[in-house]
């Protein structure tokens, strides 16, 4: 008798089955999908978290430095798929079961609302409590230094570059729970998203929920005057650095993500495998 197979879902099969994930997604009662929503902005927050002390004051090349900030930033995505949470950017790929009827506007519409309050509330609380946690003496301690000078870069983005950003972003994150979906094993799922996340991290894509997290932790060590002093004498302005700055990288980082998310992964990939032909 025959053992289960190991090999890779085919790409119309993947279609098939994302299309029934998002059927299941859309379905799923607003508390446990808020709570689930919580846990995937704490899960990339601490992805940020991993990627920030791994860059903070390496002096390995730009290229290198960039590589190993993509590579650590993957346990966020890692703990969303493998231990289950629900992610907003991936979310995104419901659109392929809206697109076919099975999933109606009103459906789609509230768990993206659940799941982005409820990554925000994750991100949130992740920031504020690694706020806590650490110390953020200078000049001992560089991940301050560098927390900060990640939010002044996205908190300072013209609008349009962090719209143009969020797209190639989300589209290589879709492509990363994509890949996922060919997936047998645990294993297959850790490196289906290996590349394409190091990928965006490296090239400096625009990731919404990650930016809950960046932007407001820079806010919470900019308020510390010894941190904000260190900062000024690293050449970091901070003048961008709250609320204000927040908002005007979400917005348009927001509206990216679900561009290159929805439209051009989820609805070029049902477009191929799951149209019904005239």
């Amino acid at each position: 008798m025959d053992g289960p197979s190991l090999d890779a879902y085919t790409p119309a099969q993947m279609a098939a089955r994302v299309e029934q994930a998002g059927v299941g997604k859309a379905n799923l009662d607003a508390a446990s999908l808020f709570a689930l929503a919580v846990l995937a902005g704490a899960f990339i927050s601490l992805g940020a978290a991993f990627s920030t002390v791994t860059i903070a004051g390496i002096d390995a090349g730009f290229g290198i430095t960039r590589l190993l900030g993509g590579l650590t930033f993957c346990l966020g995505l890692i703990l969303v798929v493998v231990a289950g949470a629900e992610l907003f950017t991936g979310n995104n790929l419901i659109v392929m079961a809206w697109v076919s009827g099975k999933v109606s506007t009103g459906k789609l519409l509230r768990n993206w609302g659940i799941v982005y309050a409820g990554n925000l509330a994750g991100a949130l609380a992740t920031a504020l409590a690694m706020t806590w946690a650490r110390s953020w003496l200078p000049p001992a301690d560089p991940v301050g230094l560098a927390a900060l000078k990640i939010a002044q870069t996205k908190a300072s983005l013209p609008f349009m570059q962090a719209f143009v950003a969020g797209v190639f972003c989300n589209a290589l994150v879709c492509l990363a729970v994509w890949l996922c979906f060919s997936a047998r094993t645990t294993t297959d799922k850790i490196l289906s998203i290996l590349f394409p996340i190091t990928a965006f991290v490296a090239l400096g894509f625009e990731h919404s929920i990650a930016n809950m997290y960046f932007i407001p932790l820079g806010i919470f060590l900019a308020s510390r005057p010894a941190l904000a002093a260190a900062s000024a004498q690293a050449g970091i302005q901070l003048e961008a650095v709250n609320w204000s700055g927040f908002l005007s990288n979400l917005v348009p980082v927001t509206a990216g993500n679900i561009l290159g998310g929805a439209l051009l992964v989820g609805g070029v990939y049902w477009f191929i495998y799951l149209r019904k032909p005239a």
